[in-house]
Protein backbone atom coordinates (compact mmCIF):
# COMPACT_ATOMS: atom_id res chain seq x y z
CA UNK A 1 0.00 0.00 0.00
CA UNK A 2 1.24 3.29 -0.99
CA UNK A 3 0.41 6.28 1.17
CA UNK A 4 1.40 10.19 0.00
CA UNK A 5 2.78 12.16 2.24
CA UNK A 6 1.92 16.30 2.22
CA UNK A 7 3.07 19.35 4.06
CA UNK A 8 4.58 18.32 7.69
CA UNK A 9 4.07 14.07 6.90
CA UNK A 10 6.44 14.81 4.21
CA UNK A 11 8.81 16.52 6.16
CA UNK A 12 8.58 13.60 9.04
CA UNK A 13 8.80 10.95 6.17
CA UNK A 14 11.33 12.80 3.97
CA UNK A 15 9.67 12.16 0.83
CA UNK A 16 6.44 12.57 -0.74
CA UNK A 17 5.19 9.07 -0.76
CA UNK A 18 5.93 5.62 1.72
CA UNK A 19 5.32 2.34 1.36
CA UNK A 20 3.55 -0.21 3.37
CA UNK A 21 3.66 -4.24 3.57
CA UNK A 22 1.99 -4.99 6.69
CA UNK A 23 -1.28 -6.00 5.06
CA UNK A 24 -2.96 -6.80 8.82
CA UNK A 25 -4.02 -3.15 8.69
CA UNK A 26 -8.09 -3.19 8.05
CA UNK A 27 -9.17 0.27 8.93
CA UNK A 28 -8.19 3.58 9.04
CA UNK A 29 -7.48 3.56 13.18
CA UNK A 30 -4.87 0.78 12.39
CA UNK A 31 -3.48 2.83 10.02
CA UNK A 32 -2.96 5.63 11.84
CA UNK A 33 -1.58 3.70 14.88
CA UNK A 34 0.76 2.09 12.83
CA UNK A 35 2.18 5.72 11.26
CA UNK A 36 2.54 6.61 14.49
CA UNK A 37 4.54 3.56 15.89
CA UNK A 38 6.83 4.07 12.43
CA UNK A 39 7.49 7.19 13.30
CA UNK A 40 6.75 8.79 16.16
CA UNK A 41 7.33 12.44 14.90
CA UNK A 42 3.68 12.04 13.31
CA UNK A 43 2.18 11.66 16.94
CA UNK A 44 3.39 14.90 17.91
CA UNK A 45 1.42 16.60 15.12
CA UNK A 46 -1.81 18.00 16.92
CA UNK A 47 -3.85 16.89 13.82
CA UNK A 48 -3.75 15.06 10.95
CA UNK A 49 -6.65 13.49 9.26
CA UNK A 50 -6.48 10.50 6.40
CA UNK A 51 -7.59 10.56 3.27
CA UNK A 52 -8.52 7.36 1.50
CA UNK A 53 -9.84 7.76 -2.11
CA UNK A 54 -9.86 11.76 -2.06
CA UNK A 55 -11.82 11.83 0.84
CA UNK A 56 -11.23 12.81 4.30
CA UNK A 57 -11.64 8.87 6.29
CA UNK A 58 -13.24 7.96 9.91
CA UNK A 59 -11.30 6.16 11.85
CA UNK A 60 -13.57 3.07 11.66
CA UNK A 61 -13.45 3.27 7.47
CA UNK A 62 -12.11 -0.27 5.99
CA UNK A 63 -9.15 0.16 3.90
CA UNK A 64 -7.55 -1.90 1.21
CA UNK A 65 -4.60 -2.47 -1.07
CA UNK A 66 -5.87 -0.69 -4.26
CA UNK A 67 -7.29 2.62 -2.14
CA UNK A 68 -5.70 5.92 -2.71
CA UNK A 69 -4.78 6.81 0.96
CA UNK A 70 -2.89 10.44 1.92
CA UNK A 71 -1.72 11.78 5.09
CA UNK A 72 -3.44 15.41 5.47
CA UNK A 73 -1.76 17.46 7.81
CA UNK A 74 -3.92 20.07 9.87
CA UNK A 75 -4.22 23.59 7.82
CA UNK A 76 -4.07 26.79 9.10
CA UNK A 77 -6.08 29.49 7.95
CA UNK A 78 -7.21 33.07 8.83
Amino acid sequence: MKIKCFGIARDIFEGDEISVQDCTLHTVAELRHYLVDLNSQLGQVNSFAIAVNQEYAEDNLSINESDEIAIIPPVAGG
